[in-house]
């Protein structure tokens, strides 16, 4: 699926702190000298499309150029990053993609059509924590040792909604069972909003979805939240204990959005998009946007980005080794 949502900008504008900052930083040429596209690999309204937005908003007003978020969605985000790896590192085409996009997926599918770990890193804008969810009608329990138990007492009677294979509530609940020995059936949906809906429904019993998709929902009393997944308590759900609060010790997963550039970009340009970027994201409004639906701004280094990405890897590649998880 195409969408394309261009933020057009006054010329006038162009003379703003962060244009004078794009084009003089590394005293290479100027950037941008034409409209910035970036990328998302889902359809509209999902956490990297809502990111995407947030900076082209924040970002384009003080740049010469219009910013073009695009809807490349398919294949778990390979389409659009095989897009982004044909791009030129010219700083004109970059993308807004999920833990699955340049983690997971790595760690899945040998054979993927591009590198994510080649990818130039811009920043880590956001994370989410992932929040342990029961239909109360179906789940007689409020706590996540009574949730133990009763997995273990119905084994094979049980079933777990994510947003698809490979997806980081796919990933969270499959580490949950290699850590608790409990064994939910698996049952993909086409994106997160699918998947709660077919919970509440009560076709399964449980999932571990992003915060921000199912906290209306727990407000609403459709879903019972157990646990989330953050190192300490979240704003939206002050009374849901964290996973090691409630005896799971180490049990800290987030899901993640992160900004992009193809391959080889140079140093000073890259500089210069992390600066415009990570200042949009910081921007006191953006920041509250993005807060209220449940995610914590970022925006750091590039370095500090790479290095967190190589470890997301890594550990996603032991829990698949261990689950025997395949792409199909």
């Amino acid at each position: 699926m195409l969408r394309r949502h261009a933020l057009t900008l006054g010329a006038a504008l162009a003379a703003g702190p962060f244009a004078a900052r794009a084009q003089n930083q590394g005293g290479a040429e100027a950037w941008p000298g034409r409209p910035i596209t970036i990328l998302v690999p889902f359809v509209a309204g999902g956490p990297s499309d809502t990111v995407a937005r947030v900076i082209a908003q924040y970002a384009g007003p003080s740049l010469s150029q219009p910013v073009v978020v695009e809807n490349r969605a398919g294949a778990n985000g390979e389409v659009a990053g095989r897009l982004l790896a044909r791009a030129q590192p010219d700083g004109h085409t970059l993308l807004v993609g999920s833990i699955g996009v340049f983690a997971i997926n790595a760690a899945l599918r040998p054979n993927l059509g591009y590198d994510p770990l080649a990818f130039t890193p811009i920043t880590l804008a956001v994370t989410t924590p992932n929040v342990l969810v029961v239909n109360p009608d179906k789940v007689p329990v409020t706590d996540l040792r009574g949730l133990i138990e009763w997995l273990k007492q119905n084994r094979g009677r049980t079933s777990y909604s994510t947003s698809g294979v490979g997806s980081s509530d796919q990933m969270t609940m499959e580490l949950f069972k290699q850590l608790t020995g409990t064994d939910p059936t698996h049952v993909p949906y086409a994106g997160g909003a699918a998947a709660a809906t077919d919970l509440i429904a009560g076709n399964v019993q449980l999932s571990f979805q992003n915060l921000g998709t199912v906290a209306g929902h727990i407000q609403g009393g459709r879903l019972r939240p157990i646990v989330v997944t953050s190192q300490e308590r979240h704003p939206l759900v002050p009374d849901v204990p964290t996973a090691a609060e409630a005896g799971l010790k180490d049990f800290v997963v987030t899901s993640w959005q992160a900004l992009m550039a193809p391959a080889g970009m140079p140093a000073p340009l890259v500089r210069r998009v992390h600066a415009v970027t990570a200042e949009a994201m910081r921007h006191p409004e953006a920041r509250q946007r993005l807060e209220q639906i449940g995610f914590t701004v970022v925006a750091n280094t590039p370095e500090e980005y790479a290095a967190f990405q190589r470890a997301e890897v890594e550990r996603w590649r032991g829990v698949i080794r261990t689950a025997g998880i395949t792409p199909d």
